[in-house]
C-alpha cells in the first residue's frame, strides 16, 4: 500500500511538470491500457516473482495517478473563460459561494456563476470566478443570489522563479476566471438552502459575525481566533504572519489536524461516556445503548462526524482533509478489530487527499502536513507499560515524549522548510514549547466555546482568548526579535537535498547512536549552507521581475547585491517586494542587500520597500524620492534622518570587477519635492568589461534630451535596456533609443494594464530600431546572464513552460 501510494504521488507530481495535457486520444488510449493492466494484474499476480509484482504495481499507481490528474486538469480547464469574453460586459445570474474578505480595492469573494444573459450560441461561462466588488452591500453574505454585471479574464498570474503561482492556485481551486463586478441589478435573493456547498459557507459567515460581535472592542489578535474556528486566514496582518513565520508557530494560527484531533477525541470521550449510561435514562429503556451499539464503536461515530464537520467548518483545507482522512481510516480499522501500522493510515490519508484534489501536491501545505505527521510516527519510540509508574514519572514521561516529538518535527522538516521557503525557525522548538499548549488547551476551547454560547456569554469568553493571545504574541515577539532566530539558505539542488533527508533519518531515528547522529547532521550541512547561482569575478546577474503594473531589478555580483526599485503595492495590501521579490532573494542566498536605490516614489516602484526591508538587511540606500517620504518608511519605528540619501549623477563604485554609475537626476535636482517624480528618477548604469545594462526608472523625453546633450557619446550605450515609465508615450524618443542602441529592450509592466503600455507607436519605434522586445507580462521575469563570451536572457515562461501558463512568442 505504501509503495502504491508513493508511485501516486510520484504520478501527479509528474503531471503536474508538463508543458502540455496529453490528447484526449492519448488520454482516452491510456486509460483502456491501464485497465487491461489492471485486469492482468489480479489474474495473474500471483505467478509473479515479489520484486516483479512491488514493480508492476509502482507502474500502475504512477500510470494511474499520471492520468487521473491529467483529466481532472483538463476538465477543469475546459472551464477557463474563454479568452473572447476578456474585458466584456457580462450579465449574469449567480449565488455568493465564498466568504466575502474586505480589502483595500472593495470586497472580494467567489461567486458560481448559474446563468449567462448571453445568446444561447454564446462560449460557456465558467461555473466559479473570483470577483472584488468596490461598491459591495454592507451585507453581503454566502447564499445570496444576484444579477450583475461582470468584466472577467482568464486565470493569469505572475511568473517568477520561486513566485507565487497564482494561476495555479485558481486551477487548483476550481476558479476560472477573475473579475469584477460593474453593477448589480436589483436586491438578492436568500439561495443558501439550495445547495450544501451554500449552507455550509453561510454558516461560517454566521459563526464570523458572531465571533466578531463577540470581541472586545480593536481586538489586535480578533483575525487569529476567528482563523482558530473558521479556518478563515484572510483578515490576519502581515506582521502577524511575519512573526508567525519567524518563530514557526504558523501551523497552529489555523485549524489544524492538532485541533481536529484534540476535539474530535473530546467530542468521542464526552460521547463515550454518555451512550455508556445511555445518557442517564437507561433505568427508562428495556435495552441500554451499550447493548445496541457498544460504547467504543458509538465514540467512534461521533469522533469522525465531529472531525468531519470541523474540518468542513475550516473549509477542508489540506491540514484538515488529512486528518479526517486518517481519522475515518483509522475508525474503519477500530470498528472491524484491526490495527493497521500508522504509516498504512497515513499513506491512504495520502491518496484520499490526491484523489479529492491531485493539485495538492504542488503545494507547500501538502508536503508539511504530510511530511510533519511522518517524522512524528517514523521518531516515536515503542510504548512501555507504565502502569506501575507513580504520578510524577508518568508526567515526567509525557512531557519527554512531547519535547522528542518538537524535537524530530523541527529537525525532520528542516529540508522541506528550506526547500520551500528558503529560512527555517531556529527558535520553533522554544516557541512551540509555549505556543502549543496555549492555543491548544486554552485558546482554540475558549473560541470554539465563544462561538457556541449566546453573546452575552461569548463575549467575556472571547476576551479571556484574546488576552491569551496577546500575551502569547508578546512572548513570540521576544522569541522574534533574537538574531539568531532564523536560519536561511539558497535553494539546493537535489544531491544536497537528498543528503539532507538522509541526515534527518539518522537524526530523528529512535534507536540511533550518538555517532549516527553527528553523521545526519554533516550530511545536512550541504542544504543549511547552500548557496545561490554563483555569479563570476567580473560579471552580473540581473532579474528583471514580473511584478505586474511596475518595477524591480536585482543585480548580483560575485558577492554583493544591489536591488532597484521594489515593485508595486497591490490593492490586497501586500506588495511584490513581498509575493516576488523577497522570495526570490531568499532562493538567491540573499541575506543582504549592500543597496537599495529605489528610483523614486511612485507606488508601482516604491510600494514593496517596506517589504523588502523588513525581510533583508540594507546597508546602503538611495533614491530619487523627497526626504521622508511614506512609501520610504518615514514615521515608522526604525526610521532615521537622512536614511534615504538622494541618488545623484556622477555617484560610482565598483563591486567584484562590476562598475555602477548613476547618471541622473543631477544634483541640484535630486530629492527637489517641486520637480515631478517622473523626472527625478534615478538612471543607474551597471557595466562590466564587455557588458551592460541600463535601468532609466519613469524619466520622460525630456529627462532623455538632457541626458543625451550632457554625456559624451557612447556613454548611454547598453546592451540590454529597461525601458523607461513601462514604454509609455512620454518616453524612449528615437534619438535615445539610437543613442543606447541596446540589443534588447525589457518593458515591465502588467498584463492587460489600464494604461495600455506599451504605447503602440514606442513599441514599433523599438522594432523599426532591430531591437529585440521582452514584455515581462508575456515572458515572466527576464534573467541577464552576462559571461566573457556573450550575454545571455532567459525567460521564465519560456523556460519553465507548464500547461496552465500562457507562453506567447517572445522576444517580438
Amino acid at each position: 500500500m505504501r509503495r502504491f501510494v508513493v508511485a501516486f504521488v510520484a504520478g501527479c507530481w509528474t503531471l503536474q511538470q508538463q508543458s502540455a495535457l496529453p490528447s484526449q486520444p492519448a488520454l482516452h488510449l491510456g486509460a483502456a491500457l491501464l485497465a487491461l493492466c489492471a485486469m492482468a494484474m489480479a489474474l495473474w499476480r500471483r505467478r509473479l516473482p515479489a520484486m516483479l509484482q512491488s514493480v508492476a504495481m509502482a507502474a500502475l499507481a504512477f500510470a494511474t495517478a499520471f492520468c487521473w490528474a491529467a483529466w481532472r486538469a483538463e476538465l477543469r480547464l475546459d472551464q477557463w473563460l474563454p479568452a473572447a469574453l476578456e474585458a466584456r460586459d457580462l450579465d449574469v445570474r449567480g449565488v455568493v459561494s465564498g466568504l466575502p474578505a474586505q480589502t483595500a480595492a472593495g470586497t472580494r469573494f467567489a461567486f458560481t456563476i448559474e446563468h449567462s444573459a448571453g445568446p444561447a450560441q454564446a462560449p460557456a461561462l465558467p461555473g466559479s470566478v473570483i470577483l472584488n466588488w468596490r461598491d459591495a452591500p454592507p451585507d453581503l453574505r454566502p447564499g445570496q443570489r444576484f444579477t450583475l454585471t461582470l468584466r472577467l479574464r482568464r486565470p493569469r498570474g505572475l511568473a517568477n522563479p520561486s513566485g507565487f503561482d497564482y494561476a495555479y492556485w485558481l486551477l487548483a481551486q476550481g476558479y476560472g476566471a477573475t473579475g469584477y463586478v460593474r453593477r448589480a441589478q436589483g436586491p438578492p435573493q436568500n439561495a443558501a438552502h439550495e445547495r450544501l456547498a451554500w449552507r455550509i459557507e453561510a454558516w461560517r459567515a454566521a459563526v464570523r459575525d458572531r465571533l466578531r460581535a463577540a470581541l472586545p472592542a480593536g481586538a489586535r489578535f480578533g483575525a487569529v481566533l476567528v482563523a482558530l474556528v473558521i479556518g478563515d486566514q484572510r483578515g490576519i496582518e502581515a506582521e502577524d504572519w511575519q512573526l508567525f513565520r519567524r518563530t514557526g508557530v504558523s501551523h497552529l494560527v489555523a485549524i489544524s489536524g492538532l485541533h481536529i484531533t484534540m476535539v474530535a477525541g473530546m467530542a468521542a470521550s464526552l460521547a463515550g461516556l454518555l451512550w455508556r449510561h445511555s445518557f442517564g435514562c437507561g433505568h427508562c429503556l428495556r435495552r441500554p445503548l451499550p447493548l445496541w451499539l457498544p460504547a467504543r464503536q458509538a465514540a467512534l461515530a461521533v469522533a469522525v462526524a465531529t472531525a468531519i464537520g470541523y474540518g468542513m467548518l475550516a473549509g477542508m483545507q489540506i491540514p484538515a482533509l488529512r486528518t479526517v482522512a486518517m481519522l475515518c481510516v483509522a475508525a474503519v480499522a477500530v470498528w472491524g478489530a484491526r490495527a493497521p501500522p500508522a504509516s498504512v493510515v497515513l499513506a491512504w490519508a495520502a491518496l484520499v487527499a490526491l484523489l479529492l484534489d491531485p493539485w495538492a501536491v504542488m503545494l507547500p501545505g501538502f508536503w508539511l502536513s504530510f511530511g510533519a505527521v511522518a517524522v512524528i510516527f517514523f521518531a516515536a519510540r515503542p510504548g512501555r507499560d507504565a502502569a506501575r509508574a507513580g504520578r510524577w514519572q508518568r508526567l515526567r514521561a509525557a512531557l519527554a515524549a512531547g519535547a522528542r516529538t518538537q524535537w524530530a518535527v523541527t529537525i525532520g522538516l528542516v529540508p522541506l522548510t528550506l526547500l520551500l521557503f528558503g529560512q527555517v525557525s531556529v527558535v520553533s522548538p522554544l516557541a512551540n514549547a509555549v505556543a502549543i499548549p496555549v492555543v491548544s488547551l486554552l485558546v482554540t476551547p475558549l473560541a470554539l466555546l465563544g462561538a457556541a454560547l449566546p453573546l452575552w456569554l461569548a463575549a467575556p469568553v472571547m476576551a479571556v482568548a484574546h488576552f491569551a493571545m496577546v500575551a502569547l504574541a508578546a512572548v513570540l515577539a521576544w522569541f522574534s526579535r533574537q538574531p539568531w532566530a532564523m536560519w536561511e539558505a539558497a535553494s539546493a539542488g537535489p544531491a544536497a537535498l537528498l543528503l539532507a533527508g538522509s541526515g534527518v533519518a539518522l537524526l530523528v531515528a529512535p534507536v540511533a547512536s550518538a555517532r549516527l547522529r553527528w553523521h545526519g547532521a554533516l550530511l545536512m550541512l550541504p542544504m543549511l549552507v547552500a548557496r545561490g547561482p554563483p555569479v563570476a569575478d567580473g560579471q552580473f546577474r540581473a532579474v528583471m521581475f514580473d511584478v505586474g503594473q511596475g518595477t524591480a531589478v536585482l543585480v548580483r555580483t560575485r558577492a554583493h547585491a544591489l536591488l532597484y526599485d521594489t515593485g508595486p503595492g497591490y490593492a490586497t495590501g501586500s506588495s511584490a517586494g513581498a509575493q516576488v521579490v523577497v522570495p526570490v532573494l531568499r532562493a538567491e542566498g540573499v541575506t543582504q542587500l549592500d543597496h537599495l536605490m529605489v528610483s523614486h516614489e511612485d507606488i508601482d516602484h516604491a510600494g514593496g520597500v517596506a517589504d523588502v526591508v523588513g525581510a533583508v538587511s540594507v546597508v546602503a540606500r538611495s533614491t530619487g524620492a523627497p526626504a521622508g517620504h511614506p512609501l520610504l518608511g518615514a514615521g515608522q519605528p526604525g526610521a532615521r534622518p537622512g536614511q534615504w540619501p538622494p541618488c545623484a549623477a556622477g555617484q560610482q563604485w565598483q563591486w567584484d570587477g562590476v562598475r555602477f554609475t548613476v547618471l541622473h537626476p543631477p544634483p541640484e535636482q535630486a530629492q527637489l519635492a517641486a520637480i515631478p517624480s517622473n523626472a527625478r528618477s534615478c538612471v543607474l548604469r551597471v557595466d562590466t568589461a564587455a557588458h551592460s545594462l541600463l535601468l532609466t526608472g519613469d524619466i520622460g523625453l525630456a529627462q532623455e534630451r538632457a541626458l543625451l546633450d550632457r554625456l559624451p557619446v557612447g556613454a548611454l550605450r547598453a546592451d540590454v535596456l529597461v525601458v523607461a515609465h513601462h514604454g509609455s508615450g512620454t518616453s524612449s524618443g528615437a534619438d535615445w533609443i539610437a543613442a543606447v542602441a541596446p540589443a534588447a529592450a525589457v518593458f515591465q509592466l502588467g498584463y492587460a494594464n489600464r494604461y495600455r503600455h506599451p504605447n503602440a507607436d514606442v513599441w514599433e519605434r523599438f522594432g523599426r530600431a532591430g531591437v529585440l522586445r521582452y514584455r515581462t507580462d508575456d515572458t515572466g521575469a527576464v534573467i541577464m546572464d552576462t559571461a566573457r563570451a556573450g550575454d545571455a536572457l532567459s525567460m521564465f515562461r519560456q523556460a519553465e513552460p507548464r500547461y496552465w501558463r500562457v507562453r506567447p512568442p517572445a522576444p517580438r
